[in-house]
């Protein structure tokens, strides 16, 4: 195994274990078995080496496939997200919270995580969205959500919210001659 996998491996058990508060790069090198200077080669700060742990787990975890049905994909890729923030939500959450205060960790996060979600959500929004619909703002209401209930807790993030989203978002269920 390289260094670099072990200190990304580290990481991500290390910030599970610990929480994000109280990881700090001297327990990634030691769970990883190298200095702290060699993770400082590669990452500027420890929000850096668990965005990237982060990543790097993501890409092993599988996108639900497509089922013809637009708004059934809507639905199925918001479940599969909640899901996943089952067990990374604080991890997530903490680096919203860091790239409030730093400006440089702000831009890779936006970049390397919160652009290609938004490209993916939109992906399937497109199919399921009215022609007349901004398929941007409806990502924004789509994400918005979720990372309020993510943020401030007061209610899950479970297969139950990602119904309700897409029926209030994109109308399913609702015959047109019904709308306001």
């Amino acid at each position: 195994m390289s260094a670099r996998h072990a200190i990304l491996e580290a990481a991500l058990d290390a910030v599970r274990s610990e929480g994000y508060s109280r990881l700090t790069v001297e327990q990634i090198a030691r769970r990883a078995g190298v200095g702290k200077q060699t993770i400082y080669r590669w990452w500027r700060t420890k929000a850096d080496v668990v965005l990237e742990a982060l990543l790097e787990d993501a890409v092993r975890a599988v996108a639900p496939k497509p089922t013809g049905d637009p708004h059934e994909d809507v639905r199925r890729f918001l479940r599969a997200t909640f899901r996943r923030l089952q067990t990374t939500g604080g991890i997530v959450a903490a680096l919203m919270a860091v790239a409030q205060v730093d400006v440089c960790f702000r831009e890779a996060f936006r970049e390397r995580f919160l652009d290609h979600r938004r490209a993916a959500l939109r992906q399937v929004v497109v199919a399921a969205a009215p022609p007349e619909a901004d398929s941007s703002v409806l990502v924004d209401c789509f994400y918005g959500a979720m990372w309020y209930r993510l943020l401030d807790g007061h209610a899950p993030l479970d297969d139950r919210f990602a119904d309700a989203l897409v029926v209030t978002l994109l109308g399913e269920g609702v015959m047109d001659s019904e709308r306001p």
